[in-house]
């Protein structure tokens, strides 16, 4: 049955990958970054001072300020596709495929910005926060509340189940491969861990996001730096062999070019989601006074998330002689290489590496389901049974192949990010807009407060003040 899936599948994603997706990914990434004066790298100071800017509390109500709400974005982006990702990635792809990941994040650092930014335009606010995302955008800025739909039950299935049935999977994998402990056991553990969390809450997300993303991540980077010193010699080597791989120079080991290609940028956006769609769901809970303060923000996540992060793990595998024998793959090939560099309490770290980063993504993910749900209907009902379903998925992916898992996950990432691209691509002008806003207010000295009625975007009623909302119900 499982190889009957497989096979399914296999099918599937040759055709939505077979370079149409990478094309849209690239080619509007280039699009973004031309048409916004290379907003990922022109305003990269400026990411760093927002970064640290406090909520706005004016409303009376609690709300996520814009470091929680990256740290919510960094959870779900900062997980396997750092670690195990990167490793399958090279696996299949050669040492080409790290190249395209940072090409996919240089670009992408655009189409993130463009996407959070439209994400906060079109947000909306409940009694407890805001929420918003594509479902939100493509409705209230396209005017297509079915297509909406659509994407918010395909991010719900993505997110929610499949991605996560990676995330549980990559963690049982690591503690069989560290402490021969069994799979099934570590599913119960971690689905057990799912649902103490999921049950608290967005505030509860992000409350958890924001103290171990930061942690972990400077840890990981920490070790891989300790790695680097150790290896400085063979450092021009191995970016000679990762060049050299990326345009085919080079094909000792892991295929064509294509499959360099592909590989990388499947993986990078496994990895960093710029342009898929789901970054945007944390970028709309902050509290901001400009939404291209949070695009900024959500454009620093895929740096650090590829550039940092993704760079740590391609460097320790590439430092190492253990990926040459194609013995391993996924998570098991990036702790037998980091034990090859510092020795056999390497692989233990990596484990809990694995299982702090992917039980962030875990309840990061799963906040993306939520926020769709809500966007389609809201109910309680659906809330409950997709939390059991949520951890159904976590305990059958500890079990599952790594194969299938990983393909399952290459198909509805795909699904997702066409209709998130049309989407912005669509509603690009709606987001060069508000960037051109924001310029012109901090050039004058001022810190950028948003008026949508000033610029002339609709369907923005969470930035609408009292005045605003006595003239609509005066009109009706």
């Amino acid at each position: 049955m499982e190889s009957f899936l497989s096979s399914i599948i296999d099918s599937s994603n040759n055709i939505l990958w077979g370079y149409v997706l990478i094309a849209g990914l690239l080619g509007l990434g280039i699009y973004f970054t031309i048409t916004s004066r290379f907003v990922q790298f022109r305003f990269f100071g400026e990411m760093i001072r927002v970064l640290g800017e406090k909520p706005d509390f004016k409303d009376g109500k609690k709300n996520i300020s814009p470091f929680k709400s990256f740290c919510v974005g960094a959870a779900t982006r900062i997980g396997t596709g750092n670690l195990a990702g990167v490793a399958v990635a090279i696996t299949l792809g050669g040492p080409g495929a790290v190249f395209w990941m940072w090409i996919v994040a240089l670009l992408g650092g655009a189409t993130a910005f463009i996407e959070s930014t439209l994400a906060q335009v079109y947000k909306v606010k409940d009694s407890k926060a805001y929420r918003g995302g594509p479902a939100y955008y493509i409705e209230k800025g396209l005017k297509k509340r079915w297509l909406g739909v659509l994407f918010a039950v395909i991010i719900t299935i993505t997110f929610g189940l499949i991605f996560n049935s990676v995330q549980s999977n990559t963690i049982a994998l690591a503690f069989e491969n560290a402490f021969g402990m069994n799979r099934l056991a570590m599913g119960l553990i971690i689905t057990a861990l799912t649902g103490l969390v999921i049950f608290g809450g967005v505030h509860r997300i992000a409350n958890l996001s924001s103290v171990i993303v930061p942690v972990m991540a400077t840890l990981y980077i920490a070790i891989a730096l300790i790695v680097l010193i150790i290896n400085i010699a063979e450092l021009p080597a191995v970016l000679s062999l990762i060049v050299g791989h990326a345009f085919g120079l080079e094909q000792a080991f892991g295929g064509a070019i294509g499959a360099a290609i592909m590989n990388g940028v499947k993986r990078g956006l496994f990895s960093n989601e710029a342009g898929m769609g789901s970054a945007p769901n944390a970028a709309a809970t902050s509290t901001t006074s400009h939404p291209a303060k949070q695009g900024l923000i959500q454009s620093l996540g895929v740096f650090v998330d590829t550039i940092l992060v993704c760079s740590a793990t391609a460097f320790i595998i590439l430092l190492a002689p253990v990926f040459k024998a194609g013995d391993v793959s996924g998570i098991e090939l990036l702790q037998n290489s980091l034990n090859a560099h510092i020795g056999g309490w390497a692989g233990i770290f990596i484990s809990l590496s694995i299982l702090l980063f992917a039980f962030s993504s875990i309840i990061g993910s799963y906040y993306y389901g939520e926020t769709n749900i809500e966007f389609i209907k809201e109910s309680k009902t659906a809330l409950f049974i997709f939390r059991i379903a949520t951890m159904a998925f976590v305990l059958i992916g500890s079990v599952l192949s790594l194969s299938l898992v990983w393909k399952m996950a290459d198909l509805f990432m795909a699904l997702m990010t066409i209709i998130n691209l049309i989407a912005i691509a669509m509603l690009g002008k709606v987001a060069a807009k508000v960037l051109k806003d924001y310029e012109t207010q901090r050039k004058a000295g001022k810190n950028p407060t948003f008026n949508p009625t000033e610029l002339g975007i609709e369907g923005t009623e969470a930035w609408e003040d009292d005045e605003d909302k006595e003239k609509k119900k005066a009109v009706i």
